[in-house]
């Protein structure tokens, strides 16, 4: 498996549970709720802290102990040796970011945070992507449009459906705006393993790929790019950047397929 694909599964790439689509049972699926709202929590943190001049390794620090005060564990932190709580992704660099103290967040940037929490045993997966301070009309845009494209997705995850419709429905909605939906890196199922079976890609076409079942745990999360929807990996390993250097946002959330709709168990209460 190549470093580019270690965090978020690729199309190409096997799952951490290649046996296949877990089920969850009631007391699993509570367990996931547990750890998603451990996530909303340092999500909600975090998007508190954002300002100009704080740098990513700060931003990591306070991820670290919101976690941790929730007596959960950081899921990314040592994932095939990746070095930190959370990724943090600046502008073009789409997702994997690798937090540092000499990366310092600047006004009109938009930071991507991707986080994950480990308790009793399972995981929680989220990503936001936050404006620091006052950004372009275009940034803006771009970050209400990934949004929303997150939210048609959600709504595509009902009982009956397939993975493909997930993927039309956000791919719909990202071109109806103008944008471009990165194809390397696609959502996943959640559960003990940070990526399960099915993998859901961000784009059709609708009625393929895996059918949903009540008790299905995933974790949906489009990455829309302004210009090309190609991606490459910088010389970290790790910090995925959009190939011809434009602007990039994600958005993510873990969800519950429920016989009463999809229930989204780490969105940020207010």
């Amino acid at each position: 498996m190549n470093q580019e694909t270690k965090l978020k599964t690729a199309s190409n790439t096997p799952p951490s549970n290649p046996g296949g689509i877990t089920i969850k049972s009631p007391k699993e699926m509570e367990a996931i709720r547990r750890a998603g709202a451990v996530v909303a929590a340092a999500i909600a943190a975090l998007k508190q802290a954002v300002r100009p001049g704080i740098t990513t390794a700060e931003l990591d620090r306070i991820a670290y102990r919101e976690i941790t005060r929730h007596g959960a564990k950081p899921t990314f932190k040592g994932y095939y040796g990746f070095p930190a709580t959370i990724c943090t992704s600046l502008n073009h660099e789409i997702v994997h970011g690798i937090p540092s103290d000499k990366v310092v967040l600047n006004e009109g940037d938009i930071l991507k945070l991707d986080v994950g929490a480990t308790l009793d045993g399972f995981i929680g997966d989220a990503a936001v992507s936050v404006p620091v301070g006052k950004v372009s009309k275009a940034a803006l845009d771009l970050i209400k449009a990934t949004e929303q494209a997150l939210e048609e997705g959600i709504k595509a995850s009902v009982v009956g459906a397939r993975a493909g419709d997930i993927g039309q429905a956000v791919e719909s909605y990202a071109s109806s705006k103008g944008y471009q939906v990165v194809r390397q890196y696609v959502g996943h199922g959640v559960g003990r393993n940070l990526h399960e079976e099915p993998q859901i890609p961000n784009y059709g076409p609708a009625g393929r790929g895996a059918l949903l079942k009540a008790g299905m745990a995933l974790a949906i999360e489009p990455m829309l790019n302004v210009g090309d929807w190609r991606a490459k990996v910088l010389e970290d390993q790790w910090t995925v950047v959009t190939a011809d250097g434009s602007l990039s946002c994600h958005f993510e959330h873990t969800l519950l397929v429920t016989e009463q709709g999809p229930e989204v168990v780490t969105r940020v209460r207010k």
